[in-house]
């Protein structure tokens, strides 16, 4: 087994380890900056909306106002554990953790998950339910909930129109259709963000529509119903995280297109006979570990099979940005 360059050299003792020399490569500044920033708003405005949501329910007794407060107290602890999850993520390697610690990102999305559906689906399903089976008068005030899902409107579209801006954006930059990035992102806070904002625009209409099908007919029945429909939505949001989240936590391989460019870039090397075996991992959103088992051509020496190896190195990581660990088991040149 042939190391990547910076993990075959001697190390002085002085040096550091060289986990972390390499490894660090993987803490990435700008963009874990932007997806903070990101998260930072979605925070702010679920947990300002929250506050609304729980005052306007209150006041006015409305099941889907209720229902859609919960869901906006559980986007705000979900955001919350986001934003822990990139500050543990960026953690330097140790001798415990020697690729670091990008998949943080990962194990709180999937809490996350669960979090969605114990403080959100539940209660929502559960209240709407309750309603429905123990009625209570009809609802006189309308003018508070309204006014609300109008603020809540506001500032969930500003925060969707934001992570919609930086999904298609990276999108371009990895050279794919915006559907596409979105299914096979390693970054789970862009993803969760506009996925949950985008079912907080549809809680939002549900809950609208509810209360003003109750305004308008005078039957309770709408209202919890909506309730009860926005936890139906909360299930499929919960479910969808936790499924990506799981993907990515049990060692998932690098986008298929990557590892397309990968394997192009190994056989354009003249010393490269076969490529044997190409294993990808991911380590964390932009982090990839990179493993290939090649044949060299016969006649090279020592000198130039390290040479070989330090250039696969550095052309890997050139053409998959995301690469942070690469290692090249080099079958050594047959012997008459």
């Amino acid at each position: 087994m042939l190391p990547s360059s910076g993990t075959g050299r001697t190390i002085e003792p002085t040096a550091p380890h060289p986990a972390a020399q390499v490894s660090a490569r993987s803490l990435r500044p700008g963009r874990s900056a932007e997806s903070r920033r990101t998260a930072t708003i979605a925070l702010a405005s679920n947990a300002t909306i929250a506050v609304a949501k729980i005052a306007a329910g209150a006041l006015s007794g409305s099941a889907a106002m209720l229902a859609e407060a919960a869901h906006s107290l559980a986007d705000t602890t979900n955001q919350t554990f986001l934003l822990i999850s990139i500050g543990l993520a960026e953690r330097p390697p140790d001798e415990g953790h020697p690729f670091g610690s990008g998949r943080e990102r990962f194990l709180w999305t999937f809490v996350a998950a669960v979090g969605t559906f114990l403080a959100g689906a539940v209660f929502a399903i559960g209240w709407g339910a309750y309603e429905l089976v123990n009625p209570a008068r009809a609802e006189t005030e309308f003018v508070l909930p309204f006014a609300v899902l109008g603020l809540s409107l506001l500032t969930e579209g500003f925060s969707w129109l934001r992570a919609l801006r930086q999904t298609r954006r990276e999108a371009r930059e990895a050279g794919l259709g915006y559907g596409a990035y979105v299914r096979m992102s390693r970054d789970p806070n862009v993803k969760m963000v506009l996925f949950e904002d985008s079912a907080a625009l549809i809680g939002i209409a549900l809950a609208t529509l509810g209360i003003g099908l109750q305004a308008i007919t005078g039957v309770e029945f709408w209202d919890p119903l909506a309730s009860v429909a926005i936890g139906a939505l909360l299930i499929v949001v919960a479910f969808w995280m936790a499924r990506d989240a799981r993907y990515m936590l049990v060692g998932a391989a690098a986008r298929p297109d990557e590892r397309a460019a990968l394997e192009r870039a190994l056989i354009e090397f003249p010393e490269v006979q076969e490529v044997r075996e190409l294993l990808t991992l991911t380590l964390g959103p932009n982090a990839l570990l990179v493993g290939a088992r090649i044949d060299l051509a016969d006649g090279l020496d020592a000198e130039r099979v390290e040479c070989v190896s330090d250039e696969i190195d550095a052309r890997l990581r050139e053409v998959v940005p995301d690469v942070t660990e690469v290692f090249v088991d080099a079958t050594p040149p047959a012997r008459d």
